[in-house]
């Protein structure tokens, strides 16, 4: 029995191999647009403009605070009642790139945040303007304490791109559930499933893990 399970996971590779392939494209896009968003976000939230400041922060709390399933409905479901007609990989790109960028701004906002206010001042005090003292003083040092909760955030949102399943993209969670259908051994499927997610992910958490030594040993903290 076993063995004509195996016989029939490995007949369906190309279907598994093209689930893994949508996952691995909606999460980059995701990415690269989420972290663009999420840093503009970031300075905009620590730019001194208390109205621009609330507006997104309320948006954040209200994008942190429900659940990603619902998002993702509400966009692919709800919007095309205003005329707004998605497909469901654009659906999906949007809600995962919202997503990243509502967690990139609030951890951007707290690198921006930890630099001492006396750089600032001083940066200030040469003449710089706002955006060179953002460029040269206070990005840079932000960025050494932003990159690995940063990196940590990407395994996050890879894993929550499973999600987009429930809208009907061939994914690698939904090559899952087809695959399931004809090879009746639920642990074992989604097992490799799992493997999948861990294969693209864990890349980022051995960054994540490195970033965190070297931050690590900047503060001169013991690693054990």
């Amino acid at each position: 029995m076993i063995w004509q399970q195996l016989q029939s996971l490995a007949g369906s590779y190309p279907l598994a191999l093209r689930g893994l392939g949508m996952t691995v494209m909606l999460s980059a896009i995701s990415l690269v647009l989420g972290t663009l968003l999420g840093f503009g976000l970031g300075i905009l939230r620590t730019g001194g403009n208390r109205l621009i400041s609330s507006v997104i922060g309320a948006w954040v709390d209200l994008i942190r605070g429900t659940p990603f399933l619902v998002q993702i409905f509400l966009i692919f479901f709800i919007l095309p009642e205003f005329g707004i007609e998605l497909d469901a990989f654009t659906a999906g790109i949007i809600a995962l790139t919202n997503l990243a960028a509502c967690f990139i701004c609030e951890i951007v906002a707290a690198g921006i945040r930890s630099v001492p206010t006396g750089q600032v001042e001083a940066a200030l005090a040469s003449g710089l303007s706002r955006w060179q003292r953002m460029r040269q003083v206070v990005l840079p040092q932000a960025m050494r304490i932003v990159l690995p909760p940063l990196v940590g955030q990407y395994v996050l949102l890879i894993k929550d791109s499973s999600v987009v399943s429930a809208i009907g993209l061939t994914d690698l969670t939904r090559v899952g559930w087809l695959v399931v259908q004809r090879v009746p051994n639920g642990l074992l499927v989604f097992f490799l499933v799992g493997v999948g997610y861990f294969v693209v992910c864990y890349p980022l958490i051995m960054l994540a893990r490195r970033l965190e030594r070297r931050m690590g040993a900047a503060h001169g903290e013991v690693q054990l």
